[in-house]
């Protein structure tokens, strides 16, 4: 599945649905962002059932202020519109596929008791 270009305009629509969002904050200037990218699609295609969206933090500045993003590449993963994830680098694949199975794996009824208390 190929990455999905998120704006301010799009973000809540997409992150706040049903299922697993991968979100990579970048920037094109960014060395290890570059590096991350090709890992990043690569696993895009192994995993239909994700979607992968791409926040350029140069043209979504509003972006990257609401979500504190102090650091590029970030990755943050959101499971059933509940941010799970998210921490900067640039993941080798095994680390990025590790975390998508971590994912995967929660019991997000689990994880909403726990946000209550």
């Amino acid at each position: 599945m190929a990455t999905v270009n998120l704006t301010a305009e799009n973000f809540d629509e997409v992150a706040q649905g049903d299922g697993i969002v991968l979100v990579d904050f970048w920037a094109s200037w960014c060395g290890p962002c570059r590096q991350f990218a090709p890992v990043y699609e690569k696993s895009s295609g192994k995993h239909d059932d994700i979607t992968f969206g791409k926040v350029d933090t140069e043209a979504e500045p509003e972006l990257s202020e609401r979500f504190r993003i102090a650091s590029i590449p970030t990755l943050m993963a959101i499971r059933d519109g509940v941010i799970v994830f998210a921490e900067p680098g640039a993941l080798p694949e095994p680390v990025l596929e590790n975390v998508i199975e971590q994912v995967r794996g929660l019991d997000m009824d689990d994880v909403r008791t726990r946000m209550k208390s």
